[in-house]
């Protein structure tokens, strides 16, 4: 009962947010936030409601959709293309090995897609979908709610061999993921400060049993993992088991609230993927982890100011695109050679 009222009190305060954002404010790249207060009043609110519902059945979705638009910002940058069908021609970034089968809440957006169609068709891109909707879903599990600027527009072209040359993996150490960060103009500090997202959702097993058994040839779990947090995960994911479907919570205390307990966890050595616990092995990512544990508050705003930097990685606005097309679609008749399309303006955007 406290939760749904949680939940409603959340809907209520994120309306009146949202209608205050509508007072337009210009920022980099030439986003801003109130981008469709007059072409579609309604697209962030309709995003809220399609994210509050999916999480009333689903509070995974919320973690997901983070994570989405994560993996859509790290890879050409926050221009939709994680969500752009595979063709014969093309195996797209969403059936990349770091986005099969773990991404999820594609069903979310494109229930949101076609809501927004039908309100005002070809007016809000994916892009500016996945944005808002990682914000609503930081929002709804009582994380700090902050503006969007949007005004994106959509990528056309979406390759599964760009994915993990891109995106932070789980096996990273920590120079590596400062580096990853570094690319995309992300500061070392930025970079605890997002991993914080592990505070919400769950992981399959395979993205860390490396760390279970006989991890380096040592006949033993990673002795930088809690022993007894290790036998717990070693009885939830079985040595050799071939079972795609077992999945853990990543902050086992509370999965489904954004909260400081990562950072807490990761100082327990509770971490649960080697990205987690290297955040140790530095002095200056070491701090940020003591700073954070400490202090929730102080996180939660830095984490709203980071998703909003991450959130503008790359990306297209004005002319530097062909509009707000449904990028499914639009990819098909791309890489399908489409005969309806002009070829060379078919190669130009392959490109």
């Amino acid at each position: 009962m406290n939760l749904k009222m949680n939940i409603h009190s959340s809907i209520k305060f994120l309306v009146l947010f949202l209608a205050f954002s509508c007072l337009s404010v210009q920022l980099e790249a030439q986003l801003r936030v109130g981008f469709y207060c007059n072409s579609c009043p309604s697209a962030e609110r309709i995003v809220s409601e399609e994210v509050t519902k999916e999480f009333m059945n689903d509070k995974g979705i919320a973690p997901g959709l983070v994570r989405m638009h994560f993996h859509d910002c790290f890879v050409r940058g926050c221009d939709g293309s994680v969500l752009i069908d595979s063709t014969s021609a093309n195996t797209a970034e969403k059936d990349s090995p770091a986005n099969n089968p773990s991404l999820r809440g594609f069903e979310v957006i494109d229930n949101i897609k076609t809501r927004l169609e039908a309100e005002c068709k070809g007016v809000v891109s994916c892009a500016d979908i996945l944005a808002f909707a990682a914000r609503d879903s930081v929002a709804i599990t009582r994380g700090q709610r902050y503006d969007v600027p949007s005004g994106r527009r959509d990528g056309r072209v979406s390759l599964a061999s760009e994915v993990l040359q891109n995106v932070p993996g789980f096996t990273f150490n920590v120079t590596q993921l400062t580096q990853s960060f570094t690319n995309k103009n992300l500061t070392q500090e930025e970079m605890v400060t997002l991993s914080g997202a592990h505070t919400i959702g769950r992981s399959h097993c395979t993205s860390f049993n490396n760390r279970l058994f006989n991890f380096s040839g040592t006949n033993g779990p990673d002795p930088t993992l809690d022993s007894k947090y290790a036998g717990q995960l070693q009885q939830q994911c079985p040595q050799g088991s071939t079972n795609s479907s077992l999945v853990v919570p990543m902050d086992p205390r509370s999965p489904f609230i954004s909260d400081v307990n990562y950072y807490q966890d990761v100082l327990a050595n509770k971490g649960l993927f080697t990205s987690d616990q290297t955040l140790l092995t530095d002095s200056n990512t070491a701090n940020e982890v003591n700073q954070n544990a400490r202090n929730q508050f102080l996180w939660m705003r830095k984490f709203a100011a980071a998703m909003v930097n991450m959130g503008q990685i790359e990306v297209l606005t004005g002319a530097n695109n062909i509009g707000h097309a449904d990028c499914t679609s639009f990819s098909k008749r791309l890489y399908a050679q489409d005969p309806s399309m002009n070829s060379a303006f078919a190669a130009q955007m392959q490109q």
